[in-house]
């Protein structure tokens, strides 16, 4: 066990990687081992894009409201919200 704070003295020097193509990269073995990624974690739930493309349509059709029936700015409100809300799903998505 390593003590807090220090680095394990084994494999902690730089190795060139191998098919590097002639690069300087050098990268370090800390000798702990790191799980692979699961797929499940790359991918977004199918319910995302959905959402995203919902608030887009929200959005867009409460600003267009504002402008067509309504002389209070609520519907903007509403329909900037609901905009932001579908960027910030946008951002999620994978």
């Amino acid at each position: 066990m390593t003590a807090p704070g220090t680095r394990p003295s084994t494999g902690s020097k730089p190795t060139a990687k191998a098919g590097s193509g002639g690069d300087d990269a050098a990268r370090y073995d800390s000798g702990r081992y790191t799980a692979p990624t699961s797929k499940a974690m790359l991918e977004s739930p199918p319910w995302v894009p959905i959402l995203m493309l919902a608030l887009f349509g929200v959005g867009a059709i409460a600003i267009m409201a504002r402008y067509l029936w309504w002389d209070s700015n609520i519907p903007m409100v509403v329909g900037m919200a609901c905009l932001l809300g579908g960027l910030f799903t946008a951002t999620r998505w994978r």
